[in-house]
């Protein structure tokens, strides 16, 4: 799932990252209006999670125009204001949840789940990926193979979940890096390559027919068909 954090607080965007990229969300962040809109603008989200007081302007200001944008998904807004009027402009001006600080966690989170299940048009379909015979359960963070559980790390979902998103398609290692790993450069490193061979070990193995296929000089493809 990948989500669009607008937080311009450091310490509170760098605890918010961690956490949710450890809850098994893809997060690009931004600290201010004008980032959020580029990013949403050149980006698909799932959900946003915007803050209110940026510094460059009013977050509701962001949400309408992020609307305007085309931009459908889910905002969670994310505020320390508390009052009744302040949570009802923000959810009547394009916001889908409120959360005001401090909060927890847990909450949070549930709140974003929640927010994705109620917004998918077939929830049972949409939080769910299938090809062929492999199948993620996105909101479980679980993925089998002929109806057995593969024991994935949460970066080998996150990979696998990239791969079935784009099933098909030749994916680079550098497009990779910059969607799994969020690097916005190809650095001189062999991460993408371990984690296909440990990944492929465990959807193509015990004589599975291979879906995980190295296109030689180009990157990789997940087959579906």
């Amino acid at each position: 799932m990948r989500l669009l954090l607008v937080e311009d607080e450091v310490d509170i965007r760098s605890f918010l990252r961690r956490s949710l990229v450890e809850a098994g969300f893809q997060v690009e962040e931004a600290a201010d209006g004008k980032s959020a809109e580029r990013l949403a603008a050149d980006g698909v989200y799932d959900v946003l999670i915007v803050d209110l007081g940026l510094p460059d302007q009013d977050g509701i200001g962001l949400i309408l125009r992020l609307r305007q944008l085309g931009v459908r998904a889910p905002v969670l807004i994310l505020s320390a204001r508390r009052s009744v009027d302040d949570r009802v402009r923000g959810l009547e001006q394009g916001g889908d949840d409120y959360l005001t600080k401090p909060f927890a966690f847990a909450e949070l989170l549930a709140r974003l789940r929640n927010l994705l299940k109620r917004n998918s048009p077939a929830a049972g379909e949409a939080t769910r990926l299938r090809v062929l015979d492999l199948e993620l359960d996105l909101l479980r963070r679980e993925a089998s193979r002929s109806g057995q559980i593969l024991q994935l790390t949460r970066q080998e979902f996150v990979l696998l979940e990239y791969l079935c998103r784009n099933a098909g398609r030749v994916v680079t290692r550098s497009m990779i890096l910059d969607e799994v790993w969020g690097m916005r450069i190809q650095p001189d490193t062999n991460v993408v390559d371990v984690h296909i061979y440990r990944l492929r070990s465990k959807v193509d193995g015990k004589g599975q027919l291979p879906l995980i296929r190295t296109m030689r000089g180009m990157g990789y493809v997940l087959k579906d068909r």
